[in-house]
């Protein structure tokens, strides 16, 4: 293949919550970048995942899911989203075979209206469903929106995603290639060891407390003369309820949530590493600009 030929660019991954957009990544990319959890608004930031192939390279953005916001971090996560559609050079609507058309997925092709980027229709979780109730459910998308594609796939057993990359690759332009070819993403360590602390506290905790969750990792050092990386990080709830929920009797819970994020966190680093872990109480942070800035979550990103 003559350089030429290299084709490049961003590709924006949307959807409503759980539909699988940071699986069909992670499986894309090969490494676990983009958290995963049953739970609704897991992913907060842009993360960008880049893959790189002989033919080209595509940065994917996982962007928030697009829902109606409840409050200013949920304003920020859909600005942040749709900001994200002018960006890119495509665009992934990932929808679930299995639950079917919902006033979400309505909602976004809203959204999508007037976007002059191409969109596929990227139907997720075909494993799941009858191949003859799949067709129906296509063409009542294809009713509401005008797709450039529609690919169906399971993310999670890696049916079909192949088609899916190739696809991708017809429709991006030639152009350079943006980062090394042996760099997955372009967040800094520190954001997604925060993310992989964050993604065992909603594993481990009930519905009360994951909205109300941001963790901030505060140290990473190298101990001199050691193997060993010390990382240092809070989790901030918004109620001292909370708070107990997530140190758990005798500190029982934290300490699991220690344990399981070690082991990914090891994983990612490839070095042994000390969590020190603490929970903070600060009220009604959602809500207040000046945290959101704080925690990560800036206008300008």
């Amino acid at each position: 293949m003559h350089k030429d030929d290299f084709r490049s660019g961003f590709v924006a991954l949307i959807g409503r919550p759980n539909v699988g957009k940071s699986t069909l990544m992670n499986h894309l990319i090969g490494q676990k970048i983009a958290i995963m959890s049953d739970k609704p608004q897991t992913t907060r930031n842009k993360i960008h995942g880049v893959l790189t192939r002989e033919e080209g390279q595509i940065v994917f953005l996982d962007t928030p899911g697009i829902h109606k916001p409840r409050s200013k971090l949920g304003e920020f996560l859909v600005q942040t989203a749709r900001n994200a559609l002018d960006e890119v050079d495509l665009i992934l609507f990932l929808i679930d075979a299995a639950e079917g058309e919902g006033p979400g997925d309505r909602f976004i092709m809203e959204n999508l209206q007037g976007v002059e980027t191409p969109v596929f229709l990227v139907v997720n979780k075909i494993d799941q469903v009858h191949p003859d109730d799949l067709l129906p459910l296509i063409d009542r998308y294809r009713n509401q929106f005008s797709f450039a594609e529609v690919i169906p796939i399971s993310a999670l057993q890696g049916n079909n995603t192949s088609t899916l990359v190739e696809q991708i690759f017809r429709y991006l332009p030639e152009g350079p290639q943006y980062y090394p070819a042996d760099q997955i993403t372009d967040h800094p360590e520190r954001f997604i060891v925060g993310e992989l602390i964050r993604e065992k506290v909603l594993e481990l905790t009930r519905e009360e407390v994951p909205h109300s969750v941001a963790v901030v990792v505060e140290e990473m050092s190298k101990r001199e003369e050691k193997d060993l990386i010390d990382v240092r990080a809070t989790i901030y709830t918004e109620r001292p309820s909370q708070k107990g929920i997530l140190i758990g009797k005798k500190g029982a819970l934290l300490k699991e949530v220690g344990k399981r994020a070690r082991l990914e966190i090891e994983h990612l680093l490839g070095t042994r590493i000390f969590l020190d872990l603490w929970v903070k109480v600060k009220k009604d942070w959602r809500n207040e600009v000046l945290m959101l800035r704080q925690f990560g979550y800036t206008e300008d990103e």
